[in-house]
């Protein structure tokens, strides 16, 4: 599971996040261009729906045009409406994240996208509307096409030496610190992933084979190889909580965010074995490895992946609140999305009987809301083989 700030997907200054937007306002607004075919879909989906033209224009309406609520100088919403939004969005999709020094220190915007809508989906319509299985469906093919930018060789620019990009000298040592932090060892990063330093971009054909990319044979090894009786971390990942005793059904929707397991499963049948059981849930790192391995060893019973919202989180964290909404927005609503958001499952039956049935859920969040599995039922796994990888 993902988390923005904490994970360092976006800045813990907001200050950061609202310079990076005006810059990107700024330019969209000097260079206009048409649309992606996809852009007008979207478009004529809003205009040619009463109800999501209501709610995409009350969206807007329902951020104040005053601090700290990403106003321009003149006091007017950094993104206007659903109009200007859909300009940015046309513009996000052929750019990927870059690195820049003025952001190392307070955090890199790698989720541009989720920076667009963060004042947006706070407010009551943009609850309603982040939920909506139409909108969901628009933005999954909005973020398909970006997805198909960042395959792109030309996605790759942003993997050069100088400091807008990620193999700078600020921005390696980064990706290089995060790495090593997690083990405590001192490799360079061409020792811990699979790269070619002598190559354009590392060897990295493009921004997507970078952000998927594999640690070399021996950086991580498997904790208890040889003991099933030692569930090994499936991901690179920082614990986020740990629950005993789980409800089948609760409102995850609250404060407190108690999990639900038949909400959090999508009431699939095998959902029941788990009530009352014990739920770890944690979340990656924008700077580090993004590959999940199974943590037992055993036999995978069942696997696929459920769509979901995308830009989903709770009301207590808008502005349904009195003291304002939350700036970490979803990135403190990980329990919620947990029950709403595109996730995949992979049902494990350990070898060992004590362990029994587990299931690893991989859950999107944003942009990062791909989970590529790369197994498949029937297949035997030994601990620590490869279960697939979250994608931008």
């Amino acid at each position: 599971m993902l988390c923005l700030r904490t994970g360092g997907w976006l800045p813990p200054d907001h200050r950061v996040q609202k310079k990076w937007l005006e810059d990107i306002v700024k330019h969209v607004d000097n260079n206009p261009k048409d649309f992606h075919p996809v852009i007008k879909e979207f478009k004529q989906m809003i205009e040619g729906d009463t109800r999501l033209y209501l709610l995409f224009n009350s969206m807007f309406d329902q951020v104040p045009s005053k601090k700290p609520y990403g106003s321009d100088p003149a006091g007017h919403r950094q993104v206007r409406d659903y109009h200007h939004m859909l300009q940015l969005l046309n513009h996000l999709m052929t750019t990927a994240p870059h690195w820049s020094d003025q952001e190392h220190g307070a955090g890199l915007v790698g989720l541009p996208i989720n920076a667009l809508f963060d004042w947006p989906m706070g407010t009551p319509s943009g609850f309603a509307i982040f939920l909506d299985p139409q909108v969901n469906a628009m933005l999954k093919k909005v973020l398909n096409v970006w997805g198909k930018y960042l395959k792109s060789p030309e996605s790759a620019e942003v993997l050069g030496n100088d400091s807008s990009c990620w193999f700078g000298p600020t921005g390696r040592k980064d990706l290089t610190t995060v790495a090593n932090a997690a083990k405590g060892t001192s490799h360079s990063f061409e020792e811990m992933f699979v790269c070619d330093p002598s190559a354009p971009h590392y060897g990295f054909t493009s921004w997507d084979n970078f952000f998927t990319r594999a640690f070399r044979e021996g950086v991580r090894p498997v904790a208890g190889p040889d003991r099933d009786d030692i569930i090994a971390n499936s991901c690179e990942s920082m614990p986020y909580r740990t629950a005993y005793n789980v409800h089948r059904r609760d409102k995850f929707w609250v404060k407190g965010q108690p999990y639900s397991v038949v909400d959090m499963l999508g009431h699939d049948e095998l959902a029941e074995q788990f009530v009352g059981g014990t739920i770890y849930q944690a979340f990656l790192s924008a700077l580090s490895y993004h590959r999940w391995h199974s943590p037992v060893s055993g036999k995978v019973i069942k696997v696929y992946v459920k769509d979901g919202t995308y830009y989903s989180e709770p009301l207590f964290e808008g502005f349904a609140d009195p003291h304002g909404p939350d700036p970490l927005g979803e990135g403190t609503g990980q329990a919620y999305i947990s029950g709403v958001a595109t996730r995949a499952f992979i049902y494990i039956q350990a070898d060992n009987p004590d362990i029994g049935l587990m299931c690893v859920m991989p859950v999107g969040m944003e942009e990062v809301s791909t989970c590529d599995v790369t197994v498949k039922e029937g297949q035997h796994l030994k601990k620590g083989d490869q279960l697939g990888m979250v994608r931008i």
